[in-house]
C-alpha cells in the first residue's frame, strides 16, 4: 500500500464509503484497495478494535470479517488452550490463530482461500509473530500434517449460495465426519460452531467432549465452543460467559442441572434479574436458585427475584417499583403516566407487540416492563428501572 492510499484512508474513516465511492480521489491511491480498507475497518472496530487500529494490517471481503471471531471471544479461546504445537484449519481472517498462537511455540495457520494466506502472511508479519501459512483444505492438511498439542476449527455455516446454515452436518467441514481423524492428530480440539445450533443434539453427534463453552460478547450470544479431549469419557461442562460485563463465569453440568431442585418465590419483592443470553442458552435454571440467593418466578418463567440486591447475578438486574395482575385495570392503576417502555414478555399469552397495543406505550428505555407468570399460575405486570448492574 502506497502511503498517498494510506493518507487517504486515514481521512475517511469514519466516512459513508457508498458514498465516498462517488467522489473524486487524490491521484496515485488505489481506490478501490482503500474502500474495502475503510469499511473493514469501521466493521472491525468494536469487533476486533487493536487490528482496526494498526494501519499496516490488511483485510478481506466483508463476509469474511462478518464471519471473524471477535477479538474479545479470541482472547477467550486463548485462555482455555496452551501446549508445544497448535493448528488453526479453518484460519479466515487470522484473529483466532494470533491470539491463540501465543499460547503455543509452534503454530499453523491453514485456509482454503488464497487470498486470505496471502493476507494473513501479511499480517502475521505485520504483527511479528511466526506462524506458518498452509494454502489447503483441513482435510489435506490432516492427512499430511504430523500431531499437535491442540487443534482449532470453525467450520464455515454458509452452503453454496451463501445461505447460513446451522446444524454440524450442513457445516464445511463437517467436523462430525472428521471427528476420528481429529482426535488423532491433537490430544485436544476446539471446534467453534453457531450460538443457533442445539447444544444437546450437538453433544450427540461429537464425542469426547469434555466442556462446551458458551460466550456471549456484550449481552449477545456470539459462539459454542465444543472442548474436546481424546480419552475423555465423563459429563460434559458447561462454562457460560458474558464478555465486556464484568457479570460472573457459571459453570455446571447438565447432571447437576437435572438433580436440582428449584426455589420458586412466593412473592415479587425488591429485585428482578433476567440471565445473561449465555447462561440461557445453556439451559441453566433451576441452578440459579441454589448459587444466588434469588428464587425463580414460575417453573417455565426464567426470572427470578430477591429482597436485596445480587450484584453479581449473571445477568440483568432490576429494581422492582411496582407490579400488578394483568387485567383491564392494570393500565390506570399500574401505568399512570407511562407512555413509553422497554417490554420484555416471559411464559406470557401475548407477544411484546399485542401487549404494546393493549397498554398503548411505545418504546423507551427509562422504565423496563416484564409480563409473566409466577407460580400460581397468575399473570401480572412487573415495572421496573435500571440498576447500576444492567
Amino acid at each position: 500500500m502506497n502511503e498517498t492510499t494510506r493518507q487517504f484512508i486515514r481521512e475517511n474513516l469514519n466516512a459513508d464509503v457508498p458514498t465516498l465511492a462517488l467522489k473524486k480521489v487524490p491521484v496515485g491511491t488505489d481506490f478501490s484497495l482503500a474502500l474495502r480498507q475503510i469499511e473493514a475497518r469501521q466493521l472491525l472496530k468494536r469487533k476486533a478494535p487493536s487490528w482496526s487500529a494498526n494501519e499496516d494490517l490488511l483485510f478481506p471481503s466483508h463476509l469474511s470479517i462478518e464471519q471473524c471471531s471477535s477479538e474479545a471471544a479470541a482472547r477467550y479461546k486463548a485462555k482455555l488452550l496452551q501446549g508445544e504445537s497448535f493448528a488453526d484449519l479453518t484460519g479466515g481472517l487470522g484473529i483466532d490463530t494470533y491470539f491463540i498462537s501465543q499460547g503455543f511455540r509452534q503454530t499453523d495457520y491453514v485456509e482454503r482461500q488464497e487470498e486470505l494466506c496471502g493476507l494473513a502472511r501479511h499480517n502475521f508479519s505485520v504483527l511479528n509473530t511466526e506462524i506458518e501459512v498452509h494454502n489447503e483444505t483441513a482435510e489435506d492438511y490432516l492427512n499430511h500434517c504430523e500431531p499437535k498439542d491442540c487443534i482449532f476449527i470453525d467450520p464455515a455455516r454458509r452452503d453454496a449460495y451463501g445461505r447460513k446454515t446451522v446444524s454440524i452436518g450442513d457445516c464445511t467441514p463437517d467436523v462430525a465426519e472428521l471427528h476420528d481423524l481429529l482426535l488423532q492428530k491433537a490430544q485436544k480440539v476446539m471446534i467453534k460452531l453457531s450460538p443457533m445450533l442445539d447444544i444437546s443434539k450437538a453433544l450427540e453427534e461429537l464425542g469426547n467432549v469434555k466442556e462446551v463453552h458458551v460466550v456471549a460478547v456484550a449481552n449477545e450470544c456470539k459462539e459454542l465452543d465444543f472442548v474436546l479431549e481424546r480419552d475423555f469419557r465423563g459429563e460434559t461442562r458447561y462454562f457460560c460467559v458474558n464478555l465486556l460485563t464484568g457479570q460472573p463465569e457459571l459453570q455446571f453440568t447438565m447432571e447437576e442441572e437435572r438433580n436440582c431442585s428449584v426455589r420458586l418465590a412466593d412473592r415479587v419483592s425488591g429485585y428482578l434479574y433476567e440471565p445473561n443470553p449465555a447462561v440461557m442458552k445453556a439451559g441453566c435454571y433451576k441452578l440459579l436458585t441454589d448459587c444466588f440467593d434469588v428464587r425463580k418466578l414460575h417453573k417455565n418463567s426464567n426470572l427470578y427475584t430477591s429482597e436485596r440486591l445480587i450484584a453479581d447475578f449473571p445477568g440483568r438486574v432490576f429494581e422492582i417499583e411496582a407490579w400488578a395482575p394483568f387485567n383491564k385495570k392494570v393500565r390506570q392503576c399500574l401505568l399512570s403516566g407511562v407512555d413509553k417502555a422497554s417490554i420484555a414478555v416471559r411464559n406470557f399469552p401475548l407477544s411484546v407487540a399485542e401487549l404494546r397495543k393493549s397498554l398503548k406505550i411505545s418504546d423507551g428505555d427509562e422504565v423496563y416492563l416484564f409480563a409473566t407468570t409466577l407460580k400460581g399460575e397468575q399473570k401480572v405486570l412487573i415495572k421496573t428501572r435500571k440498576t447500576a448492574s444492567v
